[in-house]
């Protein structure tokens, strides 16, 4: 039977015995925190903090369903029959740093932080971190007990304040986006609202965001930083900011992150958030965006809005680097199909849009997930391939749309 076959049966199945929301969860958050440590050689999974969060604004529908694979996933079982009430999909940088040469002698820890709804009953929660070739690799079960006075409340007071710049036509099925200042002062914050004005605008000058922007809500944090700009340690600048970020991420010079992640959460609890955009007051070249996690963006010259539309399509839309930079050291293999929709190894006989290679919108195009060899897209050129590309390829723009439909249909 075809691939596409049983994934159909098996959605079938699946709306068959929806799961209604309120029947295992408050309309609250529980925040998740992680440390993820080791080497290349070996890994571990900790249990870091709970924290209670006011309200949840993530999906109600499809719950134990994902969208994307992602590099791992949060799984959460009733407690006495097992049953998979809600799963969640991301990727980290803890893994990025595994594939790096620092891991192969040193061992290091990595925030982690994932919201979940807040169970009504006893759950047991699995954590689960794949290789690239699709395999678990490391994972770990605990126990949640919604009543332990142990988990921290948060968010109730001394919330960040908050501008609402762009709002859903229906709040209780949409998207809903937080940008967050960083390395912006007190007297800085209305060119940090008019630069996510602007990330609004180019973001929604994109196809399928412009004709679904009613899909998305969208707010900005007013996070001031005690210095302005970012921390380029190359240069020897370290700056204090709100969130900590700094370039040089893994040693590469453009690589913009913050490894903070629990701080970057207290600054956003208590707001209406679930996918995150930092904007980084610097005029230095830089970004970054990890599945499910965050988009973070320099905004201070001619590719600012090129790039936060690109880590958008990471950080939103689980999308791959389209570009290639060799064959030396690969992270895709022909035994395993990548889990981002716009790759493929053709390692299964269906490709993800066959539908459009048929209608002559695509095709199969060598190069791509770094890689000149064995990794295929599907256009010559795309927004996630370069800056200079005005628009996401037809691959894309179907596989951030059905993104979309899923979260807010």
């Amino acid at each position: 039977m075809r691939q596409w076959v049983v994934a159909l049966l098996w959605m079938a199945g699946l709306t068959a015995h929806a799961q209604q929301f309120e029947d295992f969860f408050e309309d609250r958050t529980l925040r998740l925190d992680y440390c993820f440590a080791g080497d290349d050689v070996q890994t571990g999974i900790y249990v870091d903090e709970l924290v209670s969060l006011p309200h949840w604004y993530g999906k109600r529908h499809h719950l134990n369903e994902v969208p994307l694979t992602g590099n791992g996933q949060v799984i959460m079982r009733r407690h006495n029959s097992q049953e998979v009430i809600y799963r969640h999909s991301f990727s980290t940088l803890f893994q990025e740093w595994l594939a790096t040469d620092e891991a192969k002698h040193t061992q290091k820890s990595f925030e982690n932080v994932f919201l979940v709804p807040f169970p009504k009953d006893t759950v047991d929660i699995t954590v689960e971190l794949y290789d690239n070739h699709g395999e678990t690799h490391q994972w770990m079960r605990h126990t949640v007990v919604p009543s332990d006075i142990l988990i921290r409340r948060a968010g109730e007071r001394n919330v960040t304040p908050y501008d609402v710049l762009h709002q859903a036509s229906d709040t209780s099925r949409c998207i809903r986006i937080a940008f967050v200042a960083e390395g912006y002062t007190e007297d800085e914050m209305d060119h940090y609202l008019n630069d996510c004005r602007k990330a609004i605008g180019s973001l929604f000058n994109h196809e399928p965001f412009k004709s679904m922007q009613d899909r998305f809500n969208i707010i900005a944090l007013k996070s001031a930083s005690q210095e302005s700009g970012t921390s380029e340690p190359a240069k020897g600048i370290w700056k204090n900011t709100a969130l900590g970020s700094h370039f040089d991420t893994f040693y590469s010079d453009r690589y913009l992150t913050t490894l903070h992640l629990k701080r970057l959460h207290d600054v956003l609890a208590g707001t209406p958030y679930e996918h995150i955009i930092i904007l980084v007051n610097t005029n230095h070249y830089g970004g970054g965006g990890i599945y499910n996690s965050y988009n973070l963006c320099y905004t201070g010259g001619m590719q600012f809005l090129p790039v936060v539309v690109h880590e958008f399509g990471h950080s939103f839309g689980g999308l791959g680097d389209e570009y290639a930079y060799g064959n030396d050291d690969p992270i895709y293999f022909d035994d395993h199909e990548p889990w981002e929709p716009n790759l493929t190894t053709k390692a299964t006989a269906f490709i993800k849009w066959e539908n459009l290679i048929k209608q002559g919108k695509a095709g199969l195009v060598e190069g791509g997930g770094y890689q000149e060899k064995g990794v295929w897209r599907g256009c010559e050129n795309c927004r996630m391939r370069t800056n200079e590309e005005p628009e996401f390829c037809p691959v894309c723009q179907q596989a951030l749309k059905k993104l979309i439909d899923f979260y807010s249909e």
